[in-house]
């Protein structure tokens, strides 16, 4: 209802007073992720509806071209600007450029430690949490491996902090060994699946369980699991992309916490119509969230659902994904693949 209550409050904001022949610029980090094609599309829906225009620019995982970006969306006309940033640090020279045009910013799914950008993302900590529940809930000892996002990316320590709230007790008890932890560079699976090799090597394969914090990293644990012969232990993941909901319909990954990215998209779309009519951001966020670096930023915050075999038909009944894609290779599965 929460959320509900807050994109409606979005959109509304958005919808009240309509700003034609306005231009939205969106900076992606990298746009060759499965996901954001979603959350384009949700966000062109939305600025659509709200009468806007959409461009769009892709850093391919370069801080420093993504600064250019943001120069070039700018000198574009862009009215305002969402921003998927590489690195939190790096990006903030961007929002005071537009900042000084007096260009609104949404930070788009990545905190941009600046009091001047509209934080809108999923609750990740709780992200994490889900992850960490699923994981324990299958395997609630043993070894594990955790494996993180980007360490330029804030939601990389969000996660972990959640993830670790779950595992503690079971860590003090000395139920759980920790006996690898890795950052992702640039959340790269193939980065991901070497982390998770050299682990494998490191203590010869014993690994119980392993808690990987987004579908792509996951997807390159789930390979170096397999060339080992030990497809199957608990993995983790986050986003509902396709091919993370076809493993765990196989049961090569456990959980998949989908953040709907369709609602993301709209509620960034609209925030940034809203804010081009002249909507502050206090107006717009429904809550100020204090960063770890003790910057206050206005922020909304969506709620995830994490997916597992026991609920995988949620998705398919949502229209995130067909029966085909997901069972694809499932015989004698969960619903809906039996």
């Amino acid at each position: 209802m929460r959320k509900t209550l807050v994109l409606a409050a979005a959109l509304a904001a958005g919808m009240a007073s309509p700003v034609l022949a306005q231009t939205v610029g969106v900076s992606w980090s990298n746009f060759q992720e499965e996901r954001w094609k979603t959350d384009e599309a949700a966000i062109k829906s939305a600025l659509d509806a709200g009468g806007a225009s959409y461009i769009s620019t892709d850093a391919q995982s370069s801080a420093s071209k993504q600064l250019s970006d943001v120069e070039s969306l700018i000198a574009q006309g862009a009215d305002a600007l969402i921003i998927l940033a590489q690195d939190t640090q790096a990006i903030i020279p961007a929002v005071e450029a537009a900042a000084a045009e007096g260009i609104p910013v949404v930070a788009y799914d990545r905190l941009i430690e600046d009091s001047r950008a509209l934080y809108i993302t999923f609750d990740n900590i709780e992200v994490g949490r889900m992850q960490a529940r699923a994981v324990f809930a299958a395997q609630p000892s043993g070894n594990y491996v955790m494996i993180k996002g980007s360490p330029t990316d804030p939601n990389s320590d969000f996660l972990r902090g959640g993830q670790q709230e779950i595992i503690q007790a079971a860590v003090d008890a000395g139920d759980i060994t920790i006996v690898g932890e890795a950052y992702t560079d640039g959340w790269v699976p193939a980065n991901a699946q070497r982390n998770m090799e050299q682990i494998l090597t490191a203590v010869d394969n014993k690994v119980d369980a392993v808690i990987a914090s987004n579908d792509g990293t996951a997807g390159g644990v789930v390979a170096a699991l397999t060339a080992q012969g030990m497809e199957g232990i608990p993995v983790s993941g986050q986003d509902g992309d396709h091919a993370a909901l076809n493993r765990v319909a196989k049961g090569t990954q456990t959980v998949s916490v989908w953040k709907d990215a369709r609602e993301l998209g709209k509620a960034a779309g609209a925030a940034a119509v809203a804010m081009i009519g002249g909507s502050s951001l206090s107006d717009v966020g429904e809550t100020t969230f204090n960063t770890p670096g003790g910057v206050d930023v206005n922020a909304i915050f969506l709620a995830p659902n994490p997916i597992t075999q026991d609920n995988l038909s949620v998705v398919v009944d949502g229209g995130w994904i067909g029966q085909e894609s997901l069972c694809q290779g499932v015989s004698g599965g969960p619903a809906p693949c039996n």
